[in-house]
């Protein structure tokens, strides 16, 4: 019978024909804790995986709860860009009491945006990605969920579309805070003038993409949404060592600059 579980933080695992083994668990120093990549919950992985004992799919939905709490706005409904931010987008309705309706579905025949080799191909990608479910938000106001808003060029078509075919008001709620430092950890974020959050287009962001407001997740409400039923589990586990008791590990250094190690250049 086969036993899956999650690879630790720093583990080592040789995997053949034979068996699975652990050759090493690279440990973090004296007293840090370990600092997984908050942005796989976020973004990166599959909402079925298994993260810390929590499914992704919960957590984002959780961050979605959380954005209501910081984030209201007076609307009709609350929808999403299918289908990442689908959770998302489902624990803000619930909490904002509004209903979740689709407004967009996914032309299954155009191929992914972001590998045209321009911005206006790009844009015009987005567009052709997307039927509009015109007679489910005509006249309303409507609040679009994003999972992430990295470079901002993909949004902005999707809200003329939505304006276009009838949408009283388009207002964007992010489930994640603004992306503003490389990350030297292995995933692949543009560079930091690519950042929407970096450049002057971002204190006026609203107006740049074209919707009447644009409120992201704080990271501390972020943080609070992925380390919630971990500290649970953590503080109702008699074996939980003392030395653990609130040091959550998790990188936040694309959001905040601050880097789990010391950055050698």
């Amino acid at each position: 019978s086969r036993y899956y579980r999650e690879v630790l933080p720093g583990e080592i695992v040789k995997i053949s024909r034979h068996d699975v083994q652990t050759l090493d668990v690279v440990r973090r120093r004296e007293g840090d804790p370990s600092a997984f990549c908050i942005f796989e919950y976020v973004y990166f992985a599959r909402p079925d995986s298994i993260f810390e004992g929590q499914m992704v799919y919960s957590v984002r939905r959780r961050c979605g709860q959380q954005l209501a709490i910081e984030a209201p706005v007076e609307a009709d409904l609350v929808s999403t860009v299918p289908e990442s931010a689908t959770p998302a987008a489902l624990g803000y309705a619930q909490k904002c009491g509004l209903p979740y309706v689709e407004v967009l579905c996914k032309n299954r025949y155009v191929g992914r945006t972001f590998i045209q080799p321009n911005m206006r191909l790009r844009q015009l990608g987005v567009a052709k990605k997307f039927g509009v479910l015109a007679d489910n938000f005509k006249g309303k106001r409507v609040v679009i969920i994003d999972d992430s808003i990295v470079r901002g060029n993909t949004i902005s078509p999707i809200i003329k579309l939505l304006r276009e075919s009838g949408a009283k008001e388009v207002h964007i709620r992010v489930a994640s805070p603004p992306i503003r430092f490389p990350c030297y950890m292995g995933i692949n974020i543009p560079t930091k003038e690519e950042l929407i959050a970096n450049r002057p287009e971002f204190h006026d962001l609203a107006n740049y993409i074209g919707a009447d407001s644009v409120v992201y997740l704080s990271v501390e409400g972020l943080v609070s949404s992925v380390q919630e039923s971990i500290k649970a589990r953590q503080d109702n586990n008699p074996k939980t060592p003392k030395s653990f008791i609130g040091k959550l590990g998790h990188c936040t250094a694309c959001l905040t600059g601050d880097y789990p190690v010391e950055l050698e250049w």
